[in-house]
């Protein structure tokens, strides 16, 4: 069985400029970051790591087709979810955003949004465990 899924927001376009920002800013802090404990030989920014992990969540909102698969919107509509997506990757990867529930809200509906059986949808049935 082959399962036709639509691209994901990290195959197609990532805000990068704000994602170095964000990863040079989060390098230079020196207290309540985890990469204070122990001095690692190389420190990889967690601000990257919240991003690709997103991006790789999320569908892209252009319009994609193939094999008698369908997905997505025009290109006006496509840049303007899109932005609305880079707009919460911008707010994931600043390190004062970390614990701020408003923000990962975001993220999760977005990630909901993009799941491939909703819940509650008539796709996804559960058998009962014996």
């Amino acid at each position: 069985m082959n399962i036709k899924s639509p691209k994901k927001l990290i195959e197609v376009a990532l805000p990068l400029h704000d994602i170095n920002v964000a990863a040079a800013r989060e390098k230079s802090i020196r207290h309540g970051h985890p990469s204070t404990l122990h001095l690692w030989w190389e420190r990889r920014p967690l601000a990257v790591a919240r991003a690709v992990i997103f991006a790789q969540m999320v569908n892209d909102p252009g319009y994609q087709q193939g094999e008698g698969f369908k997905y997505g919107v025009n290109k006006r509509e496509a840049e303007i979810k899109r932005e609305k997506l880079f707009a919460i990757i911008r707010d994931l990867v600043k390190w004062e955003n970390t614990n701020n529930e408003e923000v990962l809200s975001r993220a999760r509906e977005a990630i909901k949004g993009s799941s491939l059986f909703q819940v509650g949808s008539s796709n996804l049935s559960f058998a009962p465990i014996r």
